[in-house]
């Protein structure tokens, strides 16, 4: 057998973490490791220390030596790498009581989890501890924001415009640069003139051309589905075409819509945690929907129904009937295939409500397609998403 060249020694020595059953310090075969490869050693043994030929959770309960190890972390790896071992670190060796640590959480790496589970514990973080939390939440909400709201623009207001653009203007409601674009081909060149076979207008304006409504799940289970559709709930808010409302429910129902102006007041009245009465929340969502067929719905809920299911059904399908475009969104997150009820996502598919995970990269073009009034089911299988409780997408 070829022997291992010494960098890819060195890599395996540094994943394993030493020891005799890593199968490299035997047999004349011990790695060496220079003075920073021997700290990068030391931060992952923080986390993932050295027994029986494996690492595993070995890190102390100091909050001091917490904050040193997550300044190594940001020093040797990146971002992203940090975020999964912080990501660990908290699940594995229960570090939720050191984020109540005001050094501490001037080391971490923001993240949409770490949002998550700051907001858990905001019921009993100690008071010296809030404003570091909060401004934790405030990075990652403004990048979420920086990231996410050209996008959104973007795809919603060309989706208004094409919605409310007509054919049969009338004068003052012409755009004559449309009309100009679309008619190039009837120009004629002897009198350097356009006939207009079509005109293009764009209608009267109205206050809102849309209303949409965000329900969220505020389940655990939830969490960096909330924290995304909070900031998109305030960058929708913030266009006057549409009139958006965010309402958040666990087995009761508060609206957040007043604070919709600050993505992080609006995420404080979140309280992760606790049952899921879908049926109460849709209730609530049907007594504030006054132009059903401009409502677009969005229920974002991994669909485990504490409450009546059946009443909840039907409560669906009344909505359905009166015209709101109603969609289901199992998670709004990049985490991957997520756990939901199929038996509820198979009576939403046969209601004609789609139900989906969805990735926040693709939230924007969902709500231009549903805006639009195309088939957000077709849409979604176009852009590989697997819309669950339809014929072939069971699990």
């Amino acid at each position: 057998m070829t022997a291992m060249n010494d960098e890819a020694r060195r890599r395996w020595r540094l994943v394993l973490g030493g020891g005799e059953a890593d199968g490299l310090s035997g047999a004349g075969e011990g790695v060496a490791l220079t003075i920073e490869d021997q700290r990068m050693d030391d931060a992952l043994s923080g986390l993932y220390d050295a027994e029986t030929g494996s690492r595993r959770a070995g890190l102390g309960s100091s909050a001091p030596r917490v904050a040193r190890w997550l300044a190594d972390l940001r020093e040797f790896f990146p971002a992203s790498v940090v975020r999964v071992m912080q990501a660990d670190a908290i699940e594995r060796l229960d570090l939720t009581r050191l984020l109540f640590e005001p050094e501490m959480l001037e080391h971490v790496e923001p993240d949409v989890h770490l949002v998550g589970t700051l907001l858990s514990l905001k019921g009993v973080m100690p008071a010296a501890a809030k404003d570091a939390a909060r401004g934790v939440v405030r990075r990652v909400v403004d990048d979420l924001t920086r990231r996410l709201e050209e996008p959104t623009r973007a795809a919603v207001s060309g989706s208004l415009n094409r919605a409310q653009r007509n054919f049969r203007p009338r004068p003052s409601e012409i755009d004559w640069d449309r009309t100009i674009r679309v008619n190039l081909k009837n120009y004629l060149p002897d009198r350097q003139t356009i006939i207009p076979e079509r005109l293009v207008g764009m209608g009267r304006k109205r206050r809102s051309l849309r209303d949409i409504v965000l329900c969220l799940d505020q389940s655990g289970s939830m969490a960096s589905s909330v924290v995304y559709a909070g900031v998109f709930g305030a960058v929708l808010s913030s266009m006057p075409a549409v009139a958006t409302r965010v309402v958040a429910f666990d087995t009761e129902v508060v609206d957040l819509s007043e604070h919709l102006e600050d993505p992080v007041d609006l995420l404080y009245g979140v309280q992760l945690g606790g049952g899921t009465d879908i049926n109460r929340a849709l209730a609530y969502c049907q007594g504030v929907i006054r132009r059903p067929e401009q409502t677009i719905l969005v229920l974002i809920s991994d669909l485990y129904e504490g409450g009546n299911e059946r009443e909840m059904l039907a409560r669906a399908r009344s909505l359905k009937d009166a015209g709101v475009h109603m969609i289901a969104l199992l998670a709004l997150s990049d985490d991957g295939s997520p756990s939901y009820d199929h038996r509820v996502a198979r009576a939403f598919a046969q209601l004609q409500i789609p139900a989906f995970a969805c990735t926040p990269d693709h939230f924007p073009a969902l709500m231009a397609a549903a805006i639009r009034g195309d088939d957000v089911a077709a849409w979604a299988g176009e852009q590989g998403l697997v819309v669950r409780g339809s014929a072939g997408h069971e699990q």
